[in-house]
Formats: structure tokens, C-alpha cells, sequence
């Protein structure tokens, strides 16, 4: 027999999901720390196309260009979707001609990645962006932006984290006096990069297995990589034979003191690490870089916390406005990128293991009423609710159960209930009951509105 089969078709889009109205709860709770972070700090918000030409996204992210999500050509314009917020910043500011911006930005990026969704890893996924473009004195914009991380890691209470920083002066300067060729600084580069997630020996084989570099040199480069620390480790840095002759490590050391020194002020410095392993892979990097990680002890034993993943990084990159200006003009610029996806699986996760009840509305009162043929009134009195700035619901039946218009308020955790009755009606009253408390009061119907806001400010 022929049967016809209803169950809904959905698509397994790789590396994409979707949200339910939980998972936005939680996402939107994150989103605002992140954004009322930005804004406390004076940031202004820009929007900016989801596509650009594909020749604004070319050459500016290294080995991970063959990540770029490419678009069928239409006809005249080869365009790509944004695979990152920074690179379209910086078109926008050269197209622009602005010198001096303190901009938040929040959208989707795209990148033709392996996705590893338990991680966060996806193929579409949102960066929340905060860049400081503009010229002024060394390090103190580049504190800030560290600030910013530690405010937002701390204020969602993700757990323990360490901000690692270094610079691209430092490391070139490295490479340089280890005997690494010029071309194959960025080459060298992302192997550095992937440190955090192999250990030394991969990393080096592939220096001089793959890329071609003398087993000395790769040495020489493991001498340095393997060190971390704070200022004492600086100031040895600085004294270091061979660094301290080079002049792009020195001047960055010299900012890297400077940058401690602040962070010092800002009193963070317990989070901050000076890590030589860090790279971060995009070429579009000059000077500070910096990555957050979240720690985690494996158990009481172990002493080194271990790393479960990054979820925010940025550094300076002060040339790349300048790629896209018709005169080279640069405009100097220094920001960070927050992960929100992987905070938001964090969140995710711990908010299953908590069992904690998560509301997916705002609603502050529900309309109910305890007889019958009140449906008027109800609609007369949400009317007024909502014209006072109230979030109100009620029950789209003429004649709801009071019963059943209770049971929604507790499964949807609406903290109060505006009941009318016909006695009500007469005394120019609204009977307001507190679910958690099942208390129940008479207020005057012209105080009412005045009542819930008072009642739900504390919620």
C-alpha cells in the first residue's frame, strides 16, 4: 500500500543549527554583558555587508584563505561572504576616509571550516568585534582592548581564563635571529600558531619536514617558543644576547614592558601571560597580539590548569586600512574579536547540568479572569498594560479556566497574575496575585501599571 510519510524534511546543513527559543535566552544574556562591555567603554556600533568583492578578502588571512566561502559569479562582480568583521572595518574606514573610530560590531562571518559543533566550531557563527582605530600613544588603546576581555570573561562567569599576549615584532625578530629566511616568516608563522593544540615535535616536524626550514633553525626557534611568563620574563628578553641586537624585537619588548605596566595599573596582570608561542596565523597582524583561553584543572592533583579552547583574541594591526586606500594612506588600529559561539556552548552546557528553569519571554503579568464572559474587559485592561509600557499576555480563549490560566504562568514563569472579576469591575480594582507567593492584593485600577513595574523591577 502507498502511504504517504508527513515527517518534516531537514536539511543537515554541516556546521550550521538552529536556535530554539532557549538557546536564544541564553545567547541574548551573553550578547548584552558583551555589548553593555562595549558601550561602557564608548564605543560606537557600524553595520556592513554580509559579501564583499572577493578581492577586498584575498591575501589578508594567510594560510586560512582557503577558507573563504567563495560566491557563484553572477556576472560582472566576484564577491565572497565576510570570512571575518576586521578586514571589512578597514574598507570601511579607508572607503570613508575616517582616521579615528572606537566601533563595536556584532554579525555572522563565514568560513569553510571542518566544523567541530560540540566546540563551538561552526561554518556560520557571529564574532563580536571591539576596534580602536586612530593614532595615539603606544599601548594604551591595546590595554584597554585586554581590559575589555577580562571584564567580559569575568562578568559571564565562565570559569577560569589566562589572556595570552605577545607581538609580531617579537616574534620576526625571533625568527630572524634563529636563522628563519624571510619568506618563510608567515609560513613559520601558523606552524608557531598551532602550538596550542599540538605539541613541540609535531610542530617542528613540519617546520622541517614540510616547510623546508634547517633542523637548527627549528631549534633555536624551540628555545624560545617553550617560554612564558610576565615582566621578569621581559626584562630577560630584553637582555637576551641575541634578541636585544635585533631592532623589531627590542621595540617590541620595549611596547610589551609598557603594555605590563599598564595592565599593572588596571590591576589584571594575574590573567596576562607573555607567551612566545603565541602567533595567531592572520598575516594582517603588526605589532600586539593577544588570545584568551579558558583553564581548566583536570583534577585536584594537577597543578598546570589545562586550556579548553579560545574564545576571544585580537592584536594591532596597523597597515591593513592601508591596503585599501587609493594612497596608501594607514590609519592605525588595534582590537579584539569575543567567541561568542564556544562561550555560548559553555553556557549552554552548564545551564543543562544546572537544571535551571530559563525563561524564553519578558512577560511581567498575565491578564486572566475568574468567570466567564470577560473577554472584554480582559482586552480593555491589556490594552491599557501594554500602552503603559507593559509586557502583558492573556489566553486566546473567550473563557479560559483561572486554573489553566494559573498553570501557564508557572510554566512560562510569569511573575504575576492581573485577575478581573465582576466584583473587581464594581470596586475599580484589579485583583494582582504573585505566583511564587500565591499572595493576592487589590490595587486601584489607575495604580496598577505603576504596581508592576515596582513588583517586577526586583525580578
Amino acid at each position: 500500500v502507498f502511504q504517504l510519510s508527513f515527517a518534516p524534511f531537514l536539511p543537515s546543513l554541516q556546521g550550521t543549527r538552529d536556535y530554539g527559543p532557549k538557546q536564544m535566552a541564553i545567547r541574548e544574556r551573553a550578547f548584552n554583558a558583551i555589548i553593555s562591555c562595549f558601550k561602557r567603554h564608548g564605543a560606537e556600533v557600524i553595520d556592513t555587508p554580509v559579501f564583499e568583492l572577493k578581492e577586498t578578502l584575498t591575501g589578508k588571512y594567510g594560510e586560512d584563505s582557503k577558507l573563504i566561502y567563495d560566491l557563484k559569479d553572477q556576472g560582472g562582480e566576484l564577491l565572497s561572504l565576510r570570512y571575518d568583521l576586521t578586514v571589512p572595518f578597514a574598507r570601511y574606514l579607508a572607503m570613508n576616509k575616517i582616521t579615528n573610530i572606537k566601533r563595536y560590531h556584532i554579525a555572522k562571518v563565514y568560513r569553510r571550516d571542518n566544523p567541530a559543533m560540540t566546540r563551538g566550531r561552526y561554518r556560520e557563527f557571529y564574532q563580536c568585534d571591539f576596534d580602536i582605530a586612530g593614532q595615539f600613544d603606544p599601548m594604551i588603546p591595546d590595554a584597554e582592548c585586554l581590559k575589555i576581555v577580562h571584564e567580559i570573561l569575568s562578568d559571564l562567569q565562565l570559569g577560569d581564563f589566562i589572556i595570552k599576549v605577545n607581538d609580531r615584532r617579537i616574534l620576526d625578530g625571533m625568527f630572524a635571529v634563529c636563522g628563519v629566511p624571510d619568506s618563510k616568516f608567515r609560513t613559520i608563522c601558523s606552524s608557531v600558531d598551532k602550538l596550542d593544540k599540538v605539541p613541540w615535535e609535531e610542530v617542528r616536524s613540519e617546520m622541517v619536514g614540510e616547510k623546508g626550514l634547517s633542523p637548527e633553525a627549528a631549534d633555536r626557534i624551540g628555545e624560545y617558543v617553550q617560554l612564558h611568563g610576565g615582566l621578569d620574563l621581559i626584562e630577560r628578553l630584553l637582555q637576551d644576547p641575541k634578541l636585544s641586537q635585533n631592532k623589531l624585537a627590542k621595540e617590541g619588548l620595549g611596547d610589551m614592558k609598557l603594555l605590563f605596566e599598564y595592565l599593572t595599573l588596571f590591576g589584571i596582570t594575574e590573567k596576562i601571560s607573555f607567551d612566545l608561542s603565541l602567533a595567531r596565523g592572520l598575516d594582517y597582524y603588526t605589532g600586539v597580539i593577544f588570545e584568551a583561553v579558558l583553564l581548566h584543572q583536570e583534577n585536584e592533583h594537577v597543578e598546570e590548569a589545562v586550556s579548553v579552547g579560545s574564545v576571544a583574541g585580537g592584536g594591532r594591526y596597523d597597515g591593513l586600512v592601508g591596503m585599501f586606500d587609493p594612497k596608501g594612506r594607514k590609519v592605525p588600529c588595534v582590537g579584539v574579536s569575543i567567541g561568542i559561539e564556544r562561550i555560548f556552548s559553555i553556557l549552554e552546557q552548564r545551564l543543562e547540568a544546572s537544571e535551571e528553569k530559563i525563561r524564553t519571554t519578558e512577560t511581567q503579568v498575565l491578564v486572566a479572569s475568574a468567570q466567564k464572559k470577560l473577554l472584554e474587559e480582559r482586552l480593555k485592561l491589556i490594552s491599557e498594560l501594554w500602552d503603559g509600557g507593559i509586557k502583558a499576555e492573556m489566553l486566546y480563549k473567550k473563557n479560559p479556566k483561572l486554573l489553566n490560566q494559573l498553570q501557564y504562568c508557572e510554566d512560562t514563569g510569569i511573575p504575576l497574575v492581573a485577575i478581573v472579576g465582576e466584583q473587581e469591575l464594581k470596586d475599580g480594582v484589579v485583583k494582582l496575585r504573585i505566583v511564587a507567593t500565591r499572595e493576592e492584593i487589590n490595587v486601584r485600577r489607575e495604580s496598577l501599571v505603576e504596581e508592576i513595574r515596582i513588583r517586577t523591577s526586583q525580578c
